[in-house]
């Protein structure tokens, strides 16, 4: 795949998953909050993937990501 035909939703995902590894990174070296927000980020440009393709089931996992997330968070 050439930069010439990279769709807007492939620049999305690779971002997405970029800033996934970024947040796996933080994690790994215990950088909290910066670890969550990063997830947070990557969640949302993979929802926004799922809308994108209209893929439910990408919209749906990546939901329960947040809220899995957000409870573990707003509990630590």
């Amino acid at each position: 795949m050439t930069a010439d035909t990279l769709k807007p939703v492939d620049i999305v995902k690779w971002i997405a998953t970029v800033i996934q590894l970024i947040g796996y990174g933080l994690t790994g070296l215990n950088l909290v909050p910066w670890n969550v927000w990063f997830f947070f980020a990557g969640i949302f440009l993979w929802f926004a993937v799922g809308v994108m393709w209209k893929d439910r089931a990408i919209m749906v996992v990546h939901v329960g990501a947040f809220i899995s997330l957000l409870v573990g968070y707003l509990n630590a």
